[in-house]
């Protein structure tokens, strides 16, 4: 873990839910993070990675006071983080950027009005908004166009009013959730150096959950994998992309070569079969039926964590550079 005081820290967090298969099914209870400890420092970007329905928005949403958890505790600034609200004390220091950039806008609203929206509900007079909606737009790159709807601009251009109206509150912590994966390639990198930039200005700390770690490690000094709701590996990300221990971080570098240039990594097995059901989670090590090094040890008894370094942990019985 971080040496420096967190900015945001989870403790053995875990979130279920209850779903009903059918009118008159039987109640099942899907458990979307397991046990999530985790800390982030003021100014860092921390990834968080794996693939689609492992719980990694669920986790972004906790962690910004959207969804309470089931078990364990989240602090900003070793304050316990309440719901999220507009006389909430961490109102305004939290912002999240949603996949979605078209979604998440308000169709009715122009830009100005969706950029300046965060400061109408924290009681900011008219007039400061619009002139802080306006230099946030600046700062964005859309300079003279807070007059115009969503549907006036393209994909890329819209994440971008995303991104001015998460840092226009000046937060302490922006939850990135797949930010650019709805956007085209030369798209994704012209908003990844967006990001990049406003976080050096503003000397925000980010959180970005993504499913592609070429991406991730754009972004990320450190990166955390998530294998149906459990942290599995974590890393400094030049390590993890030279010498990933986990399988299945393995199997994802081996599926993103433009991630590192690790030969072991990239000649890791394809991986294989779909990802099982939350709502029954296999025993032992949940990655083990997809495992092509999975061992009689691993379908009985969960793994528990081993330290490759200081800084690098991983949940495996055997990892690939033990």
């Amino acid at each position: 873990m971080l040496n420096s005081p967190p900015l945001l820290s989870l403790k053995g967090v875990s979130r279920q839910f209850s779903l009903r298969q059918g009118l008159f099914g039987r109640q099942h209870v899907l458990l979307a993070a397991d046990n999530v400890s985790l800390e982030l420092a003021r100014g860092e970007s921390l990834g968080l990675v794996g693939e689609s329905g492992c719980g990694k928005s669920t986790l972004g949403r906790m962690a910004c006071g959207l969804l309470s958890p089931s078990a364990g505790e989240i602090f900003l600034d070793g304050r316990p983080l309440p719901p999220a609200g507009a006389g909430s004390w961490a109102a305004g220091r939290i912002q999240m950027i949603f996949q979605d950039p078209f979604s998440s806008l308000n169709p009715r609203l122009k830009a100005r009005a969706s950029v300046a929206e965060p400061l109408a509900r924290a009681g900011i007079p008219a007039a400061q908004r619009r002139a802080r909606a306006e230099a946030m737009l600046t700062t964005v790159g859309l300079e003279g166009l807070g007059n115009r709807y969503p549907h006036e601009f393209s994909g890329g251009q819209r994440q971008r009013i995303a991104v001015a109206r998460a840092i226009v509150t000046t937060p302490d912590l922006v939850v990135c959730d797949e930010p650019v994966s709805a956007l085209d390639a030369s798209v994704q990198a012209q908003v990844l150096n967006l990001l990049r930039d406003v976080q050096e200005k503003f000397g925000l700390a980010y959180l970005f959950i993504s499913h592609d770690l070429a991406v991730v490690s754009f972004l990320c000094s450190r990166i955390l994998v998530m294998y149906l709701g459990q942290i599995v590996e974590e890393a400094p990300t030049q390590r993890l992309l030279a010498d990933a221990a986990h399988p299945y971080s393995q199997a994802l570098l081996a599926a993103s070569p433009a991630a590192g240039d690790s030969t072991r990594s990239h000649n890791a097995p394809p991986l294989e079969g779909e990802l099982p059901s939350p709502l029954a989670p296999p025993p032992g090590c949940r990655f083990h039926p997809r495992c092509p090094k999975a061992h009689a040890v691993c379908r009985t008894q969960p793994p528990p964590w081993k330290n490759m370094a200081p800084d690098w942990r991983v949940r495996c019985h055997l990892p690939c550079n033990a």
